[in-house]
């Protein structure tokens, strides 16, 4: 139900500020507005408000929305609406009421980001955990425990914040936009407090590494405290119940190998679907031997085992590994106009990249996958809501400018075309860009639902 709600409630609140952006342009345009719709499909609601030319409705399908103004094109239009119907303004009004929906979910954004920015935005500090051997993050001889300060001179306060920038410096570098080929100066901090300077090359990402966690390539983690490999919890009739394992229990040996740490004792459960696994473990002074059976768990296309137990976790080491960084209103205001713009240029270039093949089209996220994202968002807080409204309120407003037929830039092109030849585009040329925005809106809505459901599948 929380996803549910926090999902309609996403959608709504989006569709509603992109169209009122249209609505609000074209009413000081001068045009007359029939409708304004939030969702498709058959009226299940309608109101008309006293001396208002506008029927303001809800519709059943809740994945959009539309504002109808009075226009030629759509229709025989009476005598005494003529001077308020959309074609007949001239074409730099025109494309104002088209550009004011993307903008005022940019808008949107702005303010979300400001209230987010202001209130305070949490996040996992940006510690640096274990660096693999011969990775570029050794080779710049980084050390786990440092925190990085700033990147080539911006400021990091939290994990996102260093893997947002990364990103940008990739991209940066794909288009050969960096100003220093493949070298990134790194600030950092020791445990001890004092600076340190390292060159980190990301020379080795590629366009195709952007799919998945690319800071893994880079040999970056965020630091972890450690968990020892100490049973804190038991699921009810798990195998681990069934065997006799006890909240407390310390594990020791796993198949006769060491234990020191959790992740340690993870990795060989999920090694051994269905086979035996023999755990020595101290229960107080005493040292016990006991044979579990990992119950085989389909998991992301392959079968793992698992036997139902978590560990005993240091709450207040990890409290200890979050931050929360605000602004005053004016630096806060700066700040989110710029993360807006960071945020659609991204999105673009990596638009970009998908239809060129550089970057896979798995990227593509549906309604599903929204609705899910959703959800969790809720479930974090606030803050991580706001967050989500942004970033997806962002992405509307990247992608109603694409020059798509259908869309608001596939407008705002026929009337750069108009411009251009001093005349409209002939109603041939409108009816065959339709068909083709159609067909391109059809198959990028059939790309996502497939991942959506493929991600559900695949875990």
């Amino acid at each position: 139900m929380i996803t549910l709600f926090a999902f309609v409630g996403a959608i709504a609140l989006l569709v509603v500020f992109h169209e009122l952006g249209h609505y609000w342009v074209a009413r000081r345009c001068g045009v007359k507005v029939l409708r304004f719709s939030i969702g498709f499909g058959n009226v299940i609601y309608s109101k008309r408000f006293a001396g208002s030319d506008t029927e303001w409705v809800i519709s059943a399908i809740p994945l959009g929305g539309y504002v109808r103004m009075v226009d030629e094109r759509e229709g025989e239009v009476a005598a005494e609406d003529l001077p308020y119907a959309f074609n007949r303004l001239p074409v730099l009004r025109r494309m104002a009421i088209v550009v004011a929906g993307p903008l005022a979910n940019f808008m949107l954004a702005i303010v979300l980001y400001w209230m987010l920015f202001v209130y305070g935005v949490p996040g996992l500090k940006p510690m640096v955990g274990d660096i693999p051997p011969g990775s570029p993050a050794a080779i710049a001889q980084l050390q786990a425990g440092e925190t990085i300060l700033s990147i080539n001179g911006e400021t990091i306060p939290n994990w996102e914040e260093l893997r947002w920038t990364l990103l940008e410096l990739t991209l940066q570098q794909e288009a050969g936009q960096a100003a220093q080929h493949g070298e990134v100066k790194i600030e950092a901090q020791d445990a001890g407090g004092a600076r340190l300077f390292h060159l980190l090359d990301i020379s080795s990402l590629e366009a195709k590494d952007l799919d998945g966690e690319f800071l893994d390539k880079l040999g970056l983690h965020p630091y972890r405290p450690a968990v020892l490999p100490v049973i804190g919890k038991v699921a009810e009739n798990s195998v681990a119940q069934r065997a006799g394992l006890q909240h407390g229990d310390r594990i020791l040996q796993a198949n006769d190998l060491a234990m020191q740490r959790w992740n340690e004792v993870v990795e060989v459960v999920r090694m051994h679907p269905g086979k035996t696994v023999r755990l020595d473990i101290r229960r107080g002074d005493k040292t016990l031997s006991i044979a579990v059976v990992p119950q085989a768990v389909a998991e992301s296309g392959k079968t793992v085992g698992k036997i139902g137990a978590a560990p005993q976790v240091d709450h207040a080491a990890w409290q200890a590994m979050l931050t929360e960084v605000s602004y005053g209103p004016f630096e806060a205001f700066g700040r989110s106009l710029r993360k807006t713009w960071e945020t659609a240029v991204i999105s673009l270039k990596m638009l970009g990249k998908m239809v060129a093949g550089e970057v896979s089209m798995k990227n593509l996220s549906g309604p599903i996958t929204i609705a899910d994202y959703a959800g969790q968002s809720a479930e974090m807080g606030v803050a991580a809501y706001f967050g989500f409204l942004a970033l997806i309120s962002i992405s509307l407003g990247v992608l109603n400018l694409l020059p798509i037929p259908l869309l608001d830039g596939g407008h705002l092109l026929y009337y750069v075309a108009e411009l251009a030849k001093g005349s409209p585009v002939s109603e041939q040329a409108w009816e065959i860009g339709q068909k083709i925005g159609i067909t391109l809106l059809g198959m990028l809505m059939v790309f996502a639902i497939y991942n959506d459901i493929y991600r559900l599948i695949s875990g």
